[in-house]
């Protein structure tokens, strides 16, 4: 479903981050997100890449940053906690019969050069395209990643804007790579990994609402794989609401991929490929992730989210 044009600018601050701002006229400039590239952070939070703040086109942040639970949530991320031993989501690692326990083996993803950073020529759209190296806590180079932003649409009367996300990880270490999660490591229902938004504290519940195909909602998309998952929520203060659409897109690794989604005190989604089923990237292979996402004013109901799918 293609937005009305508008005007966005870029603002880069060198070796740390950039800014994507929308020019509403009447309505005032808001900046939709902030990528940091370079984060400086504790090792222990697995310092990566993050879009924070992520706004809506009224202003409302739908992001949060180190929430006292869990320190390493940080906005929109790509992650993986289990990597053939090395925990590239941050914070404790989950070892079956013990738990959650802190452990030295936390990576880190470093940003190595951008391939294309700007704003297309009618000022419609932005593209962030850079190279990544993911680095294991021993300093070894395990894999080299891709990575693709594009702001590519948004339209101020519908009161909406989306974000697409591309990854290819290729695995340059040498030996075989394992990717997985918690549920694949021995904890039922944890499956998450892969691209992570953790919402604002005020989008638990109650008030949030979670939509996914064939009529599922809330707990019913825990684990299951389909193409879209919906979460909307109220914000404090003013009781404005704005919902959040991830899409898979059909060309992504194992899709449909499988949610992981929470509404009570950690409101969050994950993109979830090794959910239940661990993958194993020998020398030299690559996979691809290919998501959407939409950030929507006012709530969405199914009706709304299923004629902008299958638009």
């Amino acid at each position: 479903m293609p937005g009305s044009p508008a005007p966005v600018a870029l603002t880069h601050v060198h070796d740390d981050r950039v800014a994507v701002a929308w020019d509403g006229g009447a309505a005032g400039i808001v900046t939709l997100f902030e990528y940091v590239y370079r984060p400086r952070g504790p090792a222990f939070e697995g310092p990566k890449p993050y879009l924070h703040p992520v706004r809506t086109l009224a202003g409302e942040v739908v992001t949060t940053f180190r929430p006292h639970d869990h320190r390493w949530h940080k906005g929109i991320q790509m992650t993986i906690a289990h990597l053939s031993g090395q925990n590239f989501w941050g914070g404790n690692t989950y070892v079956h019969g013990e738990g959650y326990v802190p452990l030295a083996e936390v990576g880190r993803m470093d940003h190595v050069r951008w391939h294309a950073l700007g704003t297309a020529i009618d000022g419609t759209a932005a593209r962030l395209d850079h190279e990544l190296d993911w680095i294991a806590s021993t300093g070894e180079r395990w894999i080299s990643e891709r990575r693709t932003w594009d702001l590519e649409s948004v339209d101020p009367v519908g009161g909406w804007w989306s974000i697409r996300f591309r990854s290819t990880l290729t695995n340059v270490r040498g030996l075989d790579l394992e990717l997985g999660s918690p549920t694949t490591h021995g904890r039922p229902m944890a499956g998450y990994g892969g691209l992570f938004w953790r919402g604002p504290r005020d989008f638990a519940n109650p008030g949030a609402t979670v939509l996914g195909p064939d009529g599922r909602t809330g707990a019913e998309m825990m684990g299951h794989a389909g193409r879209w998952l919906s979460f909307t929520g109220k914000h404090d203060g003013n009781d404005a609401v704005s919902t959040l659409l991830f899409i898979n897109e059909l060309d992504s690794f194992r899709y449909p991929t499988e949610w992981f989604v929470r509404t009570a005190d950690t409101p969050l989604v994950s993109v979830a490929p090794v959910f239940f089923t661990p993958h194993v990237m020998a020398p030299g292979d690559s996979i691809r992730l290919h998501h959407r996402i939409v950030i929507a004013d006012r709530g969405w109901d199914r009706e709304r989210v299923e004629a902008f799918v299958n638009a």
